[in-house]
């Protein structure tokens, strides 16, 4: 086995791993930072499919931002036994039984694909920022162009959505 493989294994036994912890907390909170170290496995994944910018805006939006988003949720939705539903075991059920069968559909997928072959197309410079930035300034300029100013047209709709408006006086004389 070369180091590749191992980190490989190692990494997805730490994603594969605090996901089942993720679930299995009792708190919450204890969720979400299970959730941050799965973000972290899979951008090492990344990493190691040579795909750098993948993994940096992983760890940027998903366990920088929106994580840190989920638990200021999670913080102020003040939960407790007393606010927990009643447990209802046939979703459990039926939770178990989707989640078997996409393990089994993973696994049988897994058998019939060729990994070495795999690894040998997708190696090389395919995932780093320089060739993404020649591909989207050169062939994607006009779809980036109109997509920026989508973006802009959308923070002054939301400034002006968010703006309170003055109370109309409504006896002029006074």
């Amino acid at each position: 086995m070369n180091i590749s493989t191992i980190v490989f294994l190692l990494l997805s036994l730490m994603a594969v791993g605090s996901a089942l912890m993720m679930i299995i907390s009792k708190n919450p909170v204890h969720s979400v930072l299970w959730l941050i170290l799965v973000f972290f496995a899979i951008s090492g994944h990344y990493i190691l499919l040579n795909a750098q910018f993948l993994a940096v805006v992983n760890i940027i939006v998903y366990a920088g931002a929106i994580m840190v988003l989920f638990l200021f949720v999670v913080m102020l939705m003040n939960l407790n036994a007393d606010t927990e539903p009643i447990k209802n075991y046939r979703m459990q059920l039926v939770g178990i039984c989707t989640g078997g069968t996409l393990l089994l559909l993973l696994v049988l997928i897994t058998n019939r694909m060729d990994v070495e072959q795999l690894v040998e197309t997708n190696a090389g410079n395919a995932g780093l920022i320089k060739n993404l930035g020649m591909v989207l300034f050169k062939q994607y300029v006009l779809p980036f162009e109109i997509s920026s100013v989508l973006f802009l047209s959308a923070m002054i709709g939301a400034v002006v959505i968010g703006r309170k408006e003055e109370p109309i006086d409504q006896n002029p004389n006074s």
